[in-house]
């Protein structure tokens, strides 16, 4: 089996990584952190915005089962890349919306399909499209964070939101 690999960061890195585990071609999900200039940065530190880090989803796929196309249209569903470091209440660059290529063939996948899709949009799309750098897996109980707790998404109602502290 020839396995490629595709990162992408699209807010919280939870409900990125479940969307992406869950597809068929899909061999290996890891959540880290990447495009930043800090070594071995830890969650906190991403966090509190020093180390220029994203949270991301580092996605090992079967290309004979699932194509790198099919693999941006999901990124593009699973999060709104029209809002710059933020997603949803999540606020910071470590929440920004990238696509960090491998290789020329990913650039150009990419890039047409930012194109694609900003037609569909009214609000301009603030994906950066960049080259991939050095990942950093986050700390182990972030891997399979909602797997692990039984949760099929990450999403927050007002409702919950009022009734409950915030975890992150």
């Amino acid at each position: 089996m020839s396995r490629q690999t595709a990162i992408f960061a699209a807010g919280c890195f939870w409900g990125v990584e479940a969307a992406f585990r869950a597809l068929p071609g899909v061999t290996q999900t890891r959540v880290g952190y990447t495009g930043g200039h800090q070594d071995e940065p830890t969650y906190e530190q991403v966090c509190r915005g020093a180390t220029g880090h994203a949270e991301a989803v580092e996605v090992q796929y079967d290309p004979a089962m699932i194509s790198y196309p099919e693999l941006l249209d999901v990124f593009w569903t699973e999060h709104d890349p029209t809002t710059r470091d933020r997603q949803g209440w999540d606020i910071g660059s470590q929440y920004r919306s990238a696509i960090l290529y491998w290789d020329e063939r990913q650039a150009a996948e990419a890039i047409a399909s930012r194109e694609a899709r900003q037609k569909t949009l009214s609000r301009t799309i603030v994906t950066e499209i960049t080259p991939a750098g050095r990942f950093w897996p986050a700390e182990d109980y972030h891997q399979q964070y909602l797997e692990n707790r039984g949760q099929a998404s990450c999403a927050v109602t007002i409702s919950a939101a009022q009734a409950e502290p915030a975890t992150r």
